[in-house]
């Protein structure tokens, strides 16, 4: 059950898309930007503000990568799984991505600093393998230059 600060907010989040045609999604971005995540107890607002089952909008946030049903670190770190970064050492990068931070795919860190996420392409195939942090991409990713961003990320 939400709290009613919670509730107020999704009354003003689900007027704004009001007679939308196909509401769900832009209505799971506005959740989630103002909150930073899809808080559990508001997926059955949802469901009833649209007349759809609480499982359809589960359906949704759960197939769609960005959203989160958890809130994400202070600091966001993608790394690109695409063939083409894969194939210059991206799954070097990922391992030692876990490692360094002890999460994996979608995980944060306990300190809360640093959530990891994959990412299916960044644009940077020519500079492989590629991530982004907090919406910076770096090209031509290696171990030391993992571990200087994750270090300033403060994990």
């Amino acid at each position: 059950m939400a709290d009613t600060q919670t509730t107020q907010t999704m009354q003003h989040i689900l007027a704004r898309h009001k007679g939308q045609e196909g509401p769900l999604l832009p209505i799971l971005h506005s959740v989630q930007a103002e909150f930073g995540f899809i808080p559990g107890d508001v997926v059955q607002i949802i469901a009833d503000d649209l007349n759809i089952t609480r499982a359809e909008v589960h359906g949704v946030i759960t197939f769609y990568h960005d959203f989160r049903d958890a809130p994400a670190g202070k600091h966001i770190v993608k790394i690109c799984r695409a063939e083409a970064c894969q194939a210059v050492g991206g799954n070097a990068i990922s391992e030692r991505a876990f490692e360094k931070l002890g999460v994996g795919w979608h995980g944060t860190t306990t300190n809360g600093a640093v959530t990891l996420e994959p990412v299916y392409c960044l644009g940077l195939c020519a500079c492989g393998p590629a991530a982004m942090v907090d919406n910076k991409v770096v090209g031509r990713v290696d171990a030391d230059k993992l571990d200087r961003l994750l270090q300033e990320a403060g994990a």
